[in-house]
Protein backbone atom coordinates (compact mmCIF):
# COMPACT_ATOMS: atom_id res chain seq x y z
CA UNK A 1 0.00 0.00 0.00
CA UNK A 2 2.89 2.62 1.12
CA UNK A 3 4.48 1.54 -2.34
CA UNK A 4 1.55 2.95 -4.54
CA UNK A 5 1.18 5.28 -2.51
CA UNK A 6 5.16 6.47 -3.18
CA UNK A 7 4.43 5.55 -7.16
CA UNK A 8 1.81 7.48 -7.45
CA UNK A 9 3.37 10.76 -5.71
CA UNK A 10 6.39 10.45 -8.35
CA UNK A 11 3.78 9.54 -11.91
CA UNK A 12 1.80 12.41 -13.55
CA UNK A 13 0.72 14.77 -10.83
CA UNK A 14 -2.62 14.49 -12.24
CA UNK A 15 -3.81 17.17 -9.20
CA UNK A 16 -5.14 19.92 -11.37
CA UNK A 17 -7.62 18.07 -13.43
CA UNK A 18 -9.59 17.90 -9.95
CA UNK A 19 -10.86 21.10 -11.09
CA UNK A 20 -13.36 20.89 -13.92
CA UNK A 21 -12.95 23.78 -15.99
CA UNK A 22 -9.14 22.80 -16.45
CA UNK A 23 -10.16 18.95 -16.73
CA UNK A 24 -12.58 19.40 -19.86
CA UNK A 25 -9.95 21.96 -21.37
CA UNK A 26 -7.14 19.26 -21.15
CA UNK A 27 -9.19 16.88 -22.44
CA UNK A 28 -9.98 18.53 -25.22
CA UNK A 29 -6.51 19.78 -25.57
CA UNK A 30 -4.84 15.87 -25.75
CA UNK A 31 -7.61 15.44 -28.90
CA UNK A 32 -6.16 18.47 -30.24
CA UNK A 33 -2.74 17.34 -30.00
CA UNK A 34 -3.33 14.37 -31.51
CA UNK A 35 -6.07 14.87 -34.28
CA UNK A 36 -5.80 18.78 -34.72
CA UNK A 37 -2.07 18.49 -35.95
CA UNK A 38 -2.59 16.97 -39.28
CA UNK A 39 -1.92 20.55 -40.90
CA UNK A 40 1.57 20.48 -39.40
CA UNK A 41 2.46 17.86 -41.94
CA UNK A 42 -0.36 18.62 -44.61
CA UNK A 43 0.29 22.19 -45.36
CA UNK A 44 4.17 21.44 -46.57
CA UNK A 45 3.30 18.36 -48.51
CA UNK A 46 0.68 20.48 -50.45
CA UNK A 47 2.92 23.11 -50.78
CA UNK A 48 5.68 20.89 -52.15
CA UNK A 49 3.30 18.82 -54.13
CA UNK A 50 2.23 22.65 -55.68
CA UNK A 51 5.65 24.04 -56.06
CA UNK A 52 8.09 21.75 -56.01
CA UNK A 53 10.30 23.82 -54.05
CA UNK A 54 11.51 23.67 -50.41
CA UNK A 55 12.28 27.77 -50.79
CA UNK A 56 8.16 27.83 -50.97
CA UNK A 57 8.08 25.53 -47.92
CA UNK A 58 10.09 27.63 -45.99
CA UNK A 59 8.79 30.76 -46.98
CA UNK A 60 5.39 29.37 -45.34
CA UNK A 61 7.05 28.95 -41.89
CA UNK A 62 8.11 32.68 -41.94
CA UNK A 63 5.19 33.93 -42.77
CA UNK A 64 2.98 31.73 -40.05
CA UNK A 65 6.02 32.95 -37.94
CA UNK A 66 5.50 37.01 -38.31
CA UNK A 67 2.04 36.56 -37.87
CA UNK A 68 2.46 34.35 -34.61
CA UNK A 69 4.01 37.21 -33.57
CA UNK A 70 1.88 39.70 -33.99
CA UNK A 71 -0.85 37.88 -33.11
CA UNK A 72 0.74 37.04 -29.71
CA UNK A 73 1.53 40.80 -28.88
CA UNK A 74 -1.93 41.93 -30.16
CA UNK A 75 -4.03 38.96 -27.97
CA UNK A 76 -2.02 39.48 -24.83
CA UNK A 77 -3.22 43.15 -24.95
CA UNK A 78 -6.94 42.25 -25.59
CA UNK A 79 -6.86 39.15 -23.09
CA UNK A 80 -5.74 41.83 -20.19
CA UNK A 81 -8.77 44.19 -21.25
CA UNK A 82 -11.69 41.56 -22.24
CA UNK A 83 -13.26 38.33 -20.96
CA UNK A 84 -10.96 35.79 -21.83
CA UNK A 85 -13.06 32.94 -22.84
CA UNK A 86 -14.58 35.21 -25.47
CA UNK A 87 -10.87 35.69 -26.66
CA UNK A 88 -10.57 32.50 -26.50
CA UNK A 89 -13.39 31.10 -28.29
CA UNK A 90 -12.95 33.47 -30.86
CA UNK A 91 -9.72 32.87 -31.46
CA UNK A 92 -10.48 28.55 -31.64
CA UNK A 93 -13.50 29.49 -34.36
CA UNK A 94 -10.73 31.09 -35.98
CA UNK A 95 -8.34 28.04 -36.38
CA UNK A 96 -11.25 25.44 -37.17
CA UNK A 97 -12.76 28.47 -39.96
CA UNK A 98 -9.01 28.29 -41.31
CA UNK A 99 -8.65 24.50 -41.24
CA UNK A 100 -12.16 24.23 -42.88
CA UNK A 101 -11.10 26.84 -45.37
CA UNK A 102 -8.16 24.81 -46.11
CA UNK A 103 -10.05 21.17 -47.01
CA UNK A 104 -12.38 23.36 -49.49
CA UNK A 105 -9.48 24.58 -51.46
CA UNK A 106 -8.11 21.42 -51.54
CA UNK A 107 -11.22 19.91 -52.42
CA UNK A 108 -11.20 21.99 -55.46
CA UNK A 109 -7.85 21.43 -56.55
CA UNK A 110 -5.62 23.42 -54.23
CA UNK A 111 -3.29 24.97 -56.58
CA UNK A 112 -2.61 28.54 -55.53
CA UNK A 113 -0.09 29.05 -53.14
CA UNK A 114 -1.09 32.57 -52.67
CA UNK A 115 -4.86 30.99 -51.04
CA UNK A 116 -2.02 28.78 -49.41
CA UNK A 117 0.10 31.57 -48.01
CA UNK A 118 -3.35 33.62 -46.86
CA UNK A 119 -4.33 30.24 -44.71
CA UNK A 120 -1.27 30.00 -43.05
CA UNK A 121 -0.79 33.39 -41.99
CA UNK A 122 -4.71 32.82 -40.63
CA UNK A 123 -3.09 29.77 -39.01
CA UNK A 124 -0.31 31.16 -37.50
CA UNK A 125 -2.38 34.58 -36.23
CA UNK A 126 -4.94 31.71 -34.49
CA UNK A 127 -2.35 29.97 -33.21
CA UNK A 128 -0.78 33.09 -31.57
CA UNK A 129 -3.75 34.30 -30.01
CA UNK A 130 -4.43 30.63 -28.42
CA UNK A 131 -1.28 30.26 -26.83
CA UNK A 132 -1.64 33.70 -25.34
CA UNK A 133 -5.08 33.51 -24.20
CA UNK A 134 -4.35 30.06 -22.91
CA UNK A 135 -1.31 31.00 -20.61
CA UNK A 136 -3.62 33.88 -19.36
CA UNK A 137 -6.69 32.02 -18.96
CA UNK A 138 -5.09 28.82 -16.89
CA UNK A 139 -3.97 30.72 -13.96
CA UNK A 140 -7.36 32.14 -13.45
CA UNK A 141 -8.57 28.07 -12.93
CA UNK A 142 -6.18 26.77 -11.15
CA UNK A 143 -4.29 28.25 -7.93
CA UNK A 144 -0.99 29.48 -7.87
CA UNK A 145 0.29 26.05 -6.28
CA UNK A 146 -0.68 23.74 -8.59
CA UNK A 147 0.52 25.71 -11.88
CA UNK A 148 3.39 23.71 -12.30
CA UNK A 149 1.91 20.62 -12.61
CA UNK A 150 -0.75 22.20 -15.34
CA UNK A 151 1.74 22.93 -17.22
CA UNK A 152 3.76 20.07 -16.90
CA UNK A 153 0.24 18.39 -18.01
CA UNK A 154 0.30 21.15 -20.52
CA UNK A 155 3.36 20.01 -22.17
CA UNK A 156 2.54 16.31 -21.89
CA UNK A 157 0.15 16.50 -24.51
CA UNK A 158 1.62 18.67 -26.29
CA UNK A 159 4.84 17.07 -27.29
CA UNK A 160 2.79 14.05 -27.22
CA UNK A 161 0.84 15.15 -30.15
CA UNK A 162 3.79 16.59 -31.81
CA UNK A 163 5.36 12.65 -32.12
CA UNK A 164 2.01 11.00 -32.61
CA UNK A 165 0.14 13.74 -35.32
CA UNK A 166 2.78 13.36 -37.54
CA UNK A 167 2.94 10.22 -38.09
CA UNK A 168 -0.39 9.21 -37.97
CA UNK A 169 -0.59 12.15 -40.40
CA UNK A 170 2.02 10.28 -42.49
CA UNK A 171 -0.13 7.19 -42.45
CA UNK A 172 -3.57 8.81 -43.49
CA UNK A 173 -2.47 11.05 -46.89
CA UNK A 174 -2.35 8.39 -48.91
CA UNK A 175 -5.37 6.62 -47.51
CA UNK A 176 -7.83 9.78 -47.40
CA UNK A 177 -5.87 12.57 -49.04
CA UNK A 178 -4.29 15.94 -48.05
CA UNK A 179 -7.56 17.33 -47.95
CA UNK A 180 -9.52 14.86 -45.44
CA UNK A 181 -6.48 15.77 -43.00
CA UNK A 182 -7.69 19.86 -42.63
CA UNK A 183 -11.19 18.21 -42.42
CA UNK A 184 -10.42 15.95 -39.33
CA UNK A 185 -8.53 19.35 -38.16
CA UNK A 186 -11.58 21.32 -37.93
CA UNK A 187 -13.33 18.41 -36.77
CA UNK A 188 -11.11 17.98 -33.69
CA UNK A 189 -10.87 21.92 -32.84
CA UNK A 190 -14.83 21.25 -32.24
CA UNK A 191 -14.25 19.61 -29.01
CA UNK A 192 -11.67 22.40 -27.34
CA UNK A 193 -14.15 25.10 -28.40
CA UNK A 194 -16.87 22.63 -27.01
CA UNK A 195 -14.45 23.03 -23.80
CA UNK A 196 -14.14 27.19 -23.83
CA UNK A 197 -18.19 27.13 -23.91
CA UNK A 198 -17.69 25.42 -20.86
CA UNK A 199 -15.58 27.68 -19.38
CA UNK A 200 -16.84 29.93 -16.31
CA UNK A 201 -16.50 34.09 -17.45
CA UNK A 202 -13.24 35.43 -17.54
CA UNK A 203 -13.32 38.83 -17.47
CA UNK A 204 -10.22 41.08 -16.38
CA UNK A 205 -10.40 41.84 -12.76
CA UNK A 206 -11.91 45.50 -12.43
CA UNK A 207 -9.50 48.15 -10.59
CA UNK A 208 -6.32 46.34 -9.83
CA UNK A 209 -3.91 48.56 -8.14
CA UNK A 210 -1.08 47.17 -10.46
CA UNK A 211 -2.29 47.44 -13.57
CA UNK A 212 -0.69 50.35 -15.51
CA UNK A 213 -3.28 50.90 -17.85
CA UNK A 214 -6.75 50.50 -15.83
CA UNK A 215 -10.12 50.67 -17.15
CA UNK A 216 -9.07 51.52 -20.63
CA UNK A 217 -10.30 48.88 -22.96
CA UNK A 218 -10.67 51.93 -25.78
CA UNK A 219 -6.72 52.64 -25.34
CA UNK A 220 -4.89 51.62 -28.16
CA UNK A 221 -3.34 48.38 -28.63
CA UNK A 222 -0.05 49.37 -28.98
CA UNK A 223 -0.10 51.85 -25.94
CA UNK A 224 -1.21 48.37 -23.92
CA UNK A 225 1.35 46.57 -25.70
CA UNK A 226 4.09 49.18 -24.44
CA UNK A 227 2.32 49.10 -20.80
CA UNK A 228 3.19 45.81 -20.49
CA UNK A 229 6.98 46.08 -21.77
CA UNK A 230 7.55 48.94 -19.26
CA UNK A 231 5.13 46.14 -16.82
CA UNK A 232 8.03 43.60 -17.35
CA UNK A 233 11.20 45.54 -17.34
CA UNK A 234 10.02 46.53 -13.82
CA UNK A 235 10.74 43.46 -11.98
CA UNK A 236 14.16 42.18 -12.31
CA UNK A 237 12.96 38.45 -11.42
CA UNK A 238 10.87 38.37 -14.69
CA UNK A 239 13.75 39.75 -16.99
CA UNK A 240 15.70 36.91 -15.51
CA UNK A 241 13.13 34.62 -16.33
CA UNK A 242 12.97 35.50 -19.76
CA UNK A 243 16.31 35.59 -19.76
CA UNK A 244 17.32 31.97 -19.18
CA UNK A 245 14.56 31.36 -21.42
CA UNK A 246 15.82 33.21 -23.98
CA UNK A 247 19.33 31.66 -23.69
CA UNK A 248 17.96 28.06 -23.49
CA UNK A 249 16.13 28.88 -26.54
CA UNK A 250 18.59 30.98 -29.08
CA UNK A 251 21.56 29.39 -27.98
CA UNK A 252 20.49 25.39 -27.34
CA UNK A 253 18.13 24.66 -29.99
CA UNK A 254 20.57 23.24 -33.17
CA UNK A 255 17.42 21.34 -34.97
CA UNK A 256 18.36 23.14 -38.36
CA UNK A 257 21.47 21.46 -37.97
CA UNK A 258 19.85 18.10 -37.17
CA UNK A 259 19.88 17.05 -41.40
CA UNK A 260 24.16 18.13 -41.31
CA UNK A 261 24.59 15.82 -38.58
CA UNK A 262 22.44 12.63 -39.81
CA UNK A 263 24.02 12.69 -43.05
CA UNK A 264 27.76 13.68 -42.01
CA UNK A 265 28.61 12.17 -39.06
CA UNK A 266 26.00 9.45 -38.08
CA UNK A 267 26.09 8.43 -41.84
CA UNK A 268 22.48 9.00 -42.49
CA UNK A 269 21.57 8.77 -46.54
CA UNK A 270 21.11 11.80 -48.44
CA UNK A 271 17.79 13.72 -47.98
CA UNK A 272 17.16 12.03 -44.79
CA UNK A 273 16.87 8.70 -43.03
CA UNK A 274 16.10 6.58 -39.71
CA UNK A 275 19.37 8.87 -38.54
CA UNK A 276 17.42 12.01 -39.03
CA UNK A 277 14.31 11.08 -37.82
CA UNK A 278 15.67 9.66 -34.04
CA UNK A 279 17.19 12.95 -33.92
CA UNK A 280 13.86 15.01 -34.28
CA UNK A 281 12.29 12.35 -31.93
CA UNK A 282 14.17 12.19 -29.74
CA UNK A 283 13.71 15.68 -27.57
CA UNK A 284 9.90 14.97 -27.70
CA UNK A 285 10.24 11.65 -26.36
CA UNK A 286 12.10 13.33 -23.26
CA UNK A 287 9.57 15.75 -22.66
CA UNK A 288 7.07 13.18 -22.78
CA UNK A 289 8.56 10.47 -20.21
CA UNK A 290 9.42 13.24 -17.29
CA UNK A 291 5.75 14.62 -18.26
CA UNK A 292 4.25 11.02 -16.91
CA UNK A 293 6.79 11.62 -13.85
CA UNK A 294 6.05 14.86 -13.40
CA UNK A 295 5.22 14.12 -9.38
CA UNK A 296 8.96 14.06 -9.36
CA UNK A 297 8.71 17.63 -9.49
CA UNK A 298 5.27 20.00 -9.53
CA UNK A 299 5.48 19.72 -5.30
CA UNK A 300 8.60 20.99 -5.18
CA UNK A 301 8.90 24.93 -3.67
CA UNK A 302 12.26 26.00 -5.17
CA UNK A 303 10.67 27.20 -8.48
CA UNK A 304 13.27 29.20 -9.33
CA UNK A 305 16.32 27.23 -8.10
CA UNK A 306 14.79 24.26 -10.46
CA UNK A 307 14.37 26.37 -13.20
CA UNK A 308 17.89 27.80 -13.55
CA UNK A 309 19.55 24.33 -12.67
CA UNK A 310 17.00 22.62 -15.70
CA UNK A 311 18.41 25.64 -17.97
CA UNK A 312 21.99 25.09 -16.98
CA UNK A 313 21.59 21.11 -17.61
CA UNK A 314 20.18 21.83 -21.13
CA UNK A 315 23.18 23.48 -22.30
CA UNK A 316 25.41 20.30 -21.00
CA UNK A 317 23.41 17.95 -22.68
CA UNK A 318 23.67 20.37 -25.67
CA UNK A 319 27.85 19.92 -25.58
CA UNK A 320 27.11 16.19 -25.09
CA UNK A 321 25.50 16.28 -28.52
CA UNK A 322 27.90 18.14 -30.09
CA UNK A 323 30.35 16.21 -28.58
CA UNK A 324 28.84 12.57 -29.72
CA UNK A 325 30.70 10.70 -31.92
CA UNK A 326 28.17 8.06 -32.15
CA UNK A 327 24.18 8.17 -32.66
CA UNK A 328 23.09 6.72 -29.39
CA UNK A 329 25.02 8.98 -27.57
CA UNK A 330 23.20 11.96 -29.51
CA UNK A 331 19.61 10.28 -29.23
CA UNK A 332 20.31 9.63 -25.47
CA UNK A 333 21.29 13.64 -24.98
CA UNK A 334 18.46 14.83 -26.99
CA UNK A 335 15.99 12.94 -24.80
CA UNK A 336 17.49 13.98 -21.59
CA UNK A 337 17.81 17.50 -22.90
CA UNK A 338 13.66 17.17 -23.04
CA UNK A 339 13.42 15.64 -19.83
CA UNK A 340 15.27 19.02 -18.19
CA UNK A 341 13.12 21.21 -20.82
CA UNK A 342 9.75 19.92 -19.52
CA UNK A 343 11.24 20.44 -16.11
CA UNK A 344 12.53 24.19 -17.39
CA UNK A 345 8.89 25.20 -18.78
CA UNK A 346 6.54 24.31 -16.39
CA UNK A 347 8.41 26.42 -13.99
CA UNK A 348 9.19 28.98 -16.32
CA UNK A 349 5.34 29.60 -17.01
CA UNK A 350 4.81 28.71 -13.14
CA UNK A 351 6.89 31.75 -11.90
CA UNK A 352 6.11 34.13 -14.50
CA UNK A 353 2.12 33.85 -14.10
CA UNK A 354 2.67 33.74 -10.45
CA UNK A 355 4.34 37.03 -10.22
CA UNK A 356 2.61 38.75 -12.81
CA UNK A 357 -0.86 40.67 -11.72
CA UNK A 358 -3.58 39.35 -13.89
CA UNK A 359 -4.17 42.57 -14.94
CA UNK A 360 -1.08 42.15 -17.16
CA UNK A 361 -0.83 38.38 -17.96
CA UNK A 362 -2.21 38.54 -21.18
CA UNK A 363 0.58 40.64 -22.01
CA UNK A 364 3.60 39.15 -20.08
CA UNK A 365 1.96 36.01 -21.99
CA UNK A 366 2.39 37.58 -25.43
CA UNK A 367 6.23 38.37 -24.82
CA UNK A 368 6.87 34.53 -22.86
CA UNK A 369 5.06 33.11 -26.48
CA UNK A 370 7.25 35.17 -28.51
CA UNK A 371 10.49 34.20 -27.22
CA UNK A 372 8.74 30.41 -26.70
CA UNK A 373 8.22 30.62 -30.92
CA UNK A 374 11.33 33.18 -31.92
CA UNK A 375 13.59 32.03 -29.89
CA UNK A 376 13.87 28.87 -31.97
CA UNK A 377 13.55 30.14 -34.99
CA UNK A 378 16.70 33.13 -34.23
CA UNK A 379 18.76 30.00 -32.87
CA UNK A 380 18.19 28.33 -36.32
CA UNK A 381 19.42 31.37 -38.28
CA UNK A 382 22.50 31.73 -36.40
CA UNK A 383 23.43 27.94 -35.97
CA UNK A 384 23.17 27.52 -39.54
CA UNK A 385 25.17 30.54 -40.39
CA UNK A 386 28.08 29.60 -37.34
CA UNK A 387 27.70 26.13 -38.80
CA UNK A 388 29.15 26.86 -42.33
CA UNK A 389 32.04 28.57 -40.64
CA UNK A 390 32.70 26.94 -38.05
CA UNK A 391 31.39 23.20 -38.41
CA UNK A 392 27.58 21.68 -36.85
CA UNK A 393 29.71 20.17 -33.89
CA UNK A 394 31.75 22.87 -32.74
CA UNK A 395 28.62 25.52 -32.97
CA UNK A 396 26.55 22.93 -31.05
CA UNK A 397 28.98 22.75 -27.78
CA UNK A 398 29.87 26.85 -28.00
CA UNK A 399 26.00 26.83 -27.56
CA UNK A 400 25.11 24.38 -24.92
CA UNK A 401 28.56 26.07 -23.31
CA UNK A 402 27.28 29.79 -24.12
CA UNK A 403 23.37 28.54 -22.34
CA UNK A 404 25.15 27.14 -19.57
CA UNK A 405 27.34 30.25 -18.45
CA UNK A 406 24.10 32.31 -19.20
CA UNK A 407 21.98 31.19 -16.85
CA UNK A 408 24.89 31.18 -14.36
CA UNK A 409 25.57 34.58 -14.77
CA UNK A 410 21.93 35.59 -14.45
CA UNK A 411 21.32 33.59 -11.25
CA UNK A 412 24.51 35.72 -10.02
CA UNK A 413 23.32 39.14 -10.66
CA UNK A 414 19.56 38.36 -9.92
CA UNK A 415 19.61 36.27 -7.22
CA UNK A 416 15.87 36.12 -6.67
CA UNK A 417 15.96 34.28 -9.14
CA UNK A 418 17.78 31.42 -7.30
CA UNK A 419 15.90 32.09 -3.79
CA UNK A 420 12.85 32.59 -5.60
CA UNK A 421 9.88 30.29 -3.47
CA UNK A 422 6.18 29.21 -4.47
CA UNK A 423 5.64 29.38 -0.93
CA UNK A 424 6.84 32.30 0.03
CA UNK A 425 6.39 34.45 -2.93
CA UNK A 426 3.39 33.35 -5.06
CA UNK A 427 0.27 34.90 -5.46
Amino acid sequence: MSGGRALSVYAVDRRPLAIGAYRRLWTASAICAVGGSFSVVAIPAQLFTVTGSSAAVGASAGVSLVALVVAALWTGAITDVRDRRSVLLAAHCGLASTYAALWIQAVLGGRSVLVLMTLVACQGLAFGAIMTAMGAAVPRLVPAELLPAAYSLSSLVRYAGSVLGPVLAGVLIPVVGLGTLYLFDAVALSAIVWAVVTLPPLPPHPGSPNDPVPDHPRRSVIDQVMAGFRYLAASRLLVAVLAVDLAAMVFSMPTALFPELARHTYGGPAGGGPELGLLYAAYPTGVVMVGLLSGTFTRAGRHGALMASAAAAWGVTVVVLGLAARLWIAVAALVLGGAVNCVLSAFRNAISQALTDDAMRGRIQGSLTVVLIGGPQIGNLLHGAAASIFGPRMVICAGGLLTTVTVAVIARVVPELWHYSARRDSL
